[in-house]
Order: C-alpha cells, then structure tokens, then sequence
C-alpha cells in the first residue's frame, strides 16, 4: 500500500491538471484585494476545474511572469487597474512575450476605469482600436437592463452569440441572454487574421463619452455591428488573448440575475455559464487541437529492394515514383473541458490535404474514415504527379477559435527506373514502327530466299577430281582436301580477272551459306551455250 501511494497521487494531480491543456496556474492581477470578493463564484468554478489561482497586486515589486526564462504562470487575467498602468513587470513587452512565450491572457476592461495608455497601444499593435479617449462606453436604448440602468441604458442584454461562420465551430452558444454592464467597446481591423469577434453588440448599439454629455453631439466612435464587447486573438503559436469589455460581466451579481427587457418580460441572465465558456476558450479547455498517427503509403504492390525503390508496402517510405497510387491518413483529436473527443470538421467547412513542391500539385478533401473513442481519421488518395523533386505532404488548417494545425511530411519523388518503362509492344502507339521493323525484316528474308535459289547452276565445285553442278543441299566445303592432286588452283584476283561480276555475286552468296572458298580451290565458269562446266 505503501509503495502505490505514490502513484496514486500522481494520477490524482493529473487529473486536476488536466482541464487545461497548457497547465493550471492562474495569475489574477487584481489591484484591490477587497474587490475579490465580488468575483468570488467565478474563482470557485475556476477552482473547481483545478486552476490554481494566485492574486497578486500590479504594485508588487516581487511580480514577475517569468523565472530563469520560463514562464512562472500558465495563465493570466488582467483586471482593470485603479491607477495609470500595470507597472513595471507587466508592460506591453513583456505581455507579449508571455504570449509568445504560448502563456494565455484574459485582459478585462471597464467603464468605471479609464483603460491605461499603455494597455491600449498594446491592443492597437494588435489591430484592436478603443475610443480615442479611452473613457467611451456602449449603450443602447433598446436592449437594456430597464430595472438597473432605467436611465444610463449602460446594462445591455446580448444574446448568446451564434456561429461566427457556417464553416466555424461556435464555442459561445446557447439559450439566454448575457448581461453586459458598462462595457468598453472595440472594433478589429481588417488587417490581422488572427482577430475574431466572440460578442457583438446590437445593432442599436453605440459608443459614447459619458462626460461629453452636456456638449455638442458629434458622430459616434462606432455603432452596431462595428463594436465588439468581446474580442478573441489567436496568435500563430495558438496562444490565446482575450479582451472582456466588461469585466462587471464576471461579477457574482450578475450570475443568474433577474432582468427585466424593455418589453416587461423578466429573464435570468446566463452569464455564469456564459463565463465559463469564455475562460475555458480563453485558457485552452476548448477548441484544441492534437495530431495522432500521420500515415502515409502505397496503396499497391510490393516493395522492391535497392536504395531506389520506391518502398512500396512500407508505412511512411521516403521515395515515391510518379504515377504511384498513394494513399495518406490523419489522426486529429479536439480537447474538450477535460478529455479528448474526435474532432468533426464543421458543415460548410473542409480539412484538406496539399501535396507541394513550391506550389501544390494536388488540394484534395481529406473524409473522415475511422473513428475512435477520442479521435477521427481522415484520409484521401490520389496519383503522384509526373514530376520528379522534393514534395512535401501539408495539412494546414486554420480557422477561429480553434488552435491551428500545421503538419508537414516531406518525401523524394523520382522518375522510372530502366525496367519499369513499359515494353514497346505495350504502348500502342509504338505498334507502327514495330511493324515497320518486322516488315523490313521479312522483305529482307525473302528476298535473301529468293535470291538463293536463283544461283546459277554454272557453279561448279572441284570435288574429288571430279566436276558437277552445286546444288542448294549440297553443304560441301570446297577446301584442298577436296581436291585432287594435280588440280589447277586459282586466285580469288585471279577468278575476278578472268570471270565476269555474276561469279563475284555467286561467291557472296556461297559464303554467306557457310561454304568455304579456300584459295586453293579452282572455280570456274565457261559462257558457253550449253553451259558446261569445268
């Protein structure tokens, strides 16, 4: 018992630590540690979930995000401070190198605090702009709280937002509507990818300086859909930023209050639940993304050796050849609250698959094939281009809200060995010049037969002292031994100056059938009229 003790606790802390993907400590900057109390329902459920939740005040000279170059929190939440700034050990800088550092920041705003110089230059080098005076709030005088702000119309009631896209999963959804107190409004710029709208304000909406009140009414600083009470920012790590507008939207009163719409209907509010979606996106609870097995292969035949082969058969090979039947699969799980799901592309949305070489030759679906308890697998198939070099497969797939997912496997495609070109006599286009080639063949046989058998029968052969016409099943060798002694021999010089052309062709012909024209041996050939020989 002893001895699994250890172990025991070692499953237990995992546990706790394991609704955040990134780690549990939790950094809350609050300025005044009396206003705690007014959030204390939200830090329990944070601490319900297993954060570890530590309060420290911006004037603490022992503050501090990093500890010998690591991050010495996971998780950071910024309220509004009383005072002009953060301080020293959380400037803009140092902000973002939290961020970079993969740590993730909720950073709440207010109202009833004017937003510090440095907090909004930080946001704008996000491309996130707040009212030039930093002061401005939204109201709206058609969708707001009639029994707290009768007269400021500062309490709007939003409801729960819906997909930012059909192609995008919505992390914010449900049933009710939130209560959004004095918010500070923002509006994205068109720039950065990266930024995307959680809670937008209605369309009677707008942003206005309460202490310009008594003064001329000059345009708006933006109105409607222009404004966002709640922005998302996605870095290109995944590390996650979040700017709240409200931060009275996290505050116990307003957890399951009564509201009352301008219509008289009396409603409770959703923002307790609506919080916890918004921290858990926030600290990487959802929306998380994690690649299993990346596999790719042959899809036919069998592997052959050398340091060339293509490898077929073997999982993930290094080379490839063109026109090769490949087939690649993906294993993508989604992190949800405390445990892995399989992940489902959204409807309208598609995962695909790139093979590259600069540019890609092929962009093809990836379909979901397989699933498992706590993922899906996707796969596709397709023909290796006729194109030889360094290819690479991607998957790159990234939309808001969910952490993105880049993966990249490179490979060597070559060209056709010497024996693996298809025969001529399978490629049909090749057939005319084969047949060309056998027709001159076989001309040329005939024409060999043919000119064979018209030997002229003239040709004699000294053959034991005696001379009578060579016949084509004659296979003689008319060599000295064949010939009688006192037999007159003759030159081949001799022969072709004695003897017209036709006794040079008969003797090509007789070589050519293996008979022997020794230069002892005595042809002749008389032009008489009855063509006798020797």
């Amino acid at each position: 018992m002893r001895n699994l003790l250890p172990f025991l606790l070692v499953a237990i802390l995992g546990l706790v630590q394991a609704l955040s993907s990134t780690g549990n400590r939790l950094l809350v900057v609050l300025e005044e540690q009396s206003e705690k109390a007014s959030f204390s329902q939200f830090w329990a459920d944070l601490e319900a979930r297993g954060y570890k939740i530590s309060f420290e005040s911006p004037k603490n000279e022992r503050l501090s995000l990093f500890k010998l170059g690591e991050r010495s929190y996971d998780h950071l939440l910024l309220t509004p401070p009383k005072s002009k700034g953060y301080g020293p050990a959380l400037t803009p800088k140092i902000l973002l190198d939290f961020i970079n550092g993969g740590g993730n920041i909720l950073l709440a705003l207010s109202a009833n605090s004017p937003t510090p110089a440095a907090i909004s230059s930080l946001l704008l080098e996000l491309d996130i702009h707040l009212s030039p005076d930093r002061s401005s709030l939204v109201v709206d005088h058609f969708n707001h709280d009639i029994s707290t702000a009768a007269e400021k119309h500062d309490v709007l009631l939003v409801p729960r937002p819906k997909a930012l896209r059909p192609d995008v999963k919505n992390y914010f959804g449900g049933d009710g509507v939130v209560a959004v107190p004095r918010a500070v409004g923002q509006t994205l710029g068109n720039d950065s990818p990266l930024l995307a709208p959680i809670l937008i304000a209605p369309e009677t909406a707008y942003s206005y300086n309460p202490k310009e009140e008594s003064e001329s009414v000059e345009d708006p600083f933006a109105t409607g859909g222009q404004l966002a009470l709640i922005t998302a920012m996605q870095a290109r790590n995944s590390a996650r930023f979040t700017v709240l507008g409200s931060l009275e939207i996290l505050e116990n009163q307003w957890f399951e209050a009564s509201i009352k719409a301008l219509d008289g209907k009396s409603k409770k509010t959703v923002n307790r639940e609506f919080a916890k979606q918004l921290s858990a996106w926030t600290f990487k609870e959802t929306g998380l993304l994690k690649v299993g097995n990346i596999d790719h292969y042959e899809i036919s035949g069998l592997s052959r050796k050398g340091g060339n082969a293509s490898q077929i058969g073997y999982l993930n090979p290094a080379i490839y050849r063109i026109k090769n039947e490949v087939a690649f699969s993906i294993e993508i799980s989604e992190y949800e609250l405390d445990h892995y799901v399989p992940f489902t592309v959204p409807a309208g949305d598609a995962l695909q698959l790139e093979f590259t070489m600069l540019s890609p030759y092929q962009r093809l679906p990836l379909l979901p094939t397989t699933q498992t308890p706590n993922s899906t697998i996707f796969s596709t198939s397709f023909t290796v281009p006729d194109q030889h070099g360094i290819f690479t497969f991607k998957v790159n797939y990234k939309r808001p809200f969910l952490s993105y997912l880049e993966e990249k496997r490179t490979v060597t495609v070559r060209h056709f060995a010497h024996d693996e070109w298809p025969r001529s006599w399978a490629i049909t286009g090749g057939w005319p010049w084969i047949a060309g080639l056998w027709s001159v063949v076989t001309a040329f046989l005939a024409f060999y037969q043919i000119a064979w058998g018209q030997i002229d029968s003239s040709i004699c052969c000294v053959l034991q002292g005696q001379c009578r016409p060579f016949t084509s099943q004659d296979n003689v060798l008319c060599s000295t031994s064949s010939i009688k002694p006192g037999a007159t021999a003759l030159s081949t010089s001799a022969v072709a100056n004695n003897f017209d052309p036709t006794f040079i062709w008969h003797q090509t012909l007789l070589l050519a059938h293996g008979i022997n024209l020794r230069s002892t041996a005595t042809i002749k050939r008389r032009h008489d009229d009855d063509a006798t020989a020797c």
